[in-house]
């Protein structure tokens, strides 16, 4: 089965900011869900794969078509839905049709209508009197109307509230049950993409620091409490990161089991993705 997305070495500089080197790749069938702080290069990454800005180095497929020679081609295959709503105010949800019809060779009047019935969407309201919910849900019914592969979808439920979130994350689990869907899904929102993905790419500072199964990862890392007398007679390297404070110390391992075999006297949890991504972005290398 052919990835949806591959990337090699995305590299892209801003000066005081940088991609260096991000590799992931996104399995036919699957969501991954990419994480990281405010300004670690999640949508730096989405605009590179949608060759929205240019890049300083690396390559990119999309559905096994390089994302640059084959722009036009691999497009007519990906929707996007982006952290807000690009359709202007003055529109109808109903003009949003004749206004795609013509850009998508597949565009789908009849299943587009039909996702605005299964939303509860007004063809005829303006879109400006639509609440954030409702233009998400719009942005969701425009991408999947031309019966796209592959779904990249930039904080696409932030700022939704759980019941609108939970009716959009259903749909994505329906999209990829044909296993030539596939969707990149960018969020901060840790509890959906422990929800839905299947594999999780971290980014932190511009590079990737765990990338791979959702599953494998929540299995295997381990966060670990002690006393800072204790946190000394860790041995280098058994702890990925540390954050000392007055009360105690955190480390993040990313072998539970081996550490617990090896130090039976202290406590490890499972560590949850955002234990991960606290510790990762906050603590200390040891």
């Amino acid at each position: 089965m052919t990835n949806s997305i591959e990337i090699q070495g995305l590299c892209k500089s801003y000066g005081d900011f940088a991609l260096r080197d991000v590799s992931l790749t996104l399995p036919g069938g699957a969501i991954l869900g990419l994480i990281g702080e405010n300004g670690a290069g999640k949508t730096t990454t989405i605009k590179c794969i949608l060759n929205l800005i240019r890049r300083d180095g690396g390559s990119i497929t999309l559905l096994g078509q390089d994302n640059l020679r084959q722009e036009r081609t691999v497009k007519e295959d990906v929707g996007v839905v982006l952290d807000e709503c690009f359709f202007h105010d003055s529109l109808r949800a109903k003009d949003i049709s004749t206004i795609l019809s013509p850009v998508y060779r597949d565009w789908d009047d009849g299943l587009f209508r039909d996702y605005l019935d299964k939303f509860k969407l007004p063809g005829n309201k303006f879109i400006k009197e639509f609440s954030r919910g409702m233009k998400m849900k719009l942005s969701l019914a425009a991408a999947l109307a031309h019966r796209p592969r592959l779904l990249i979808l930039d904080e696409a439920t932030a700022g939704l509230d759980p019941v609108v979130r939970d009716e959009i994350l259903d749909e994505f689990l329906g999209f990829i049950g044909d296993e030539e869907h596939s969707i990149l899904l960018s969020s901060h929102i840790i509890t959906d993409l422990e929800k839905v993905a299947d594999y999780i790419t971290y980014l932190h500072q511009g590079q990737v620091v765990l990338s791979g199964s959702k599953d494998a990862i929540l299995d295997s890392y381990g966060k670990v409490g002690c006393t800072a007398a204790q946190l000394e007679q860790i041995a280098p390297g058994d702890l990925l990161r540390v954050r000392k404070g007055p009360f105690g110390c955190e480390g993040l391992t990313a072998d539970r089991e081996a550490f617990r075999r090896s130090y039976p006297g202290l406590t490890v949890d499972p560590a949850s993705l955002e234990d991960i991504m606290l510790l990762i972005g906050k603590g200390e290398p040891v």
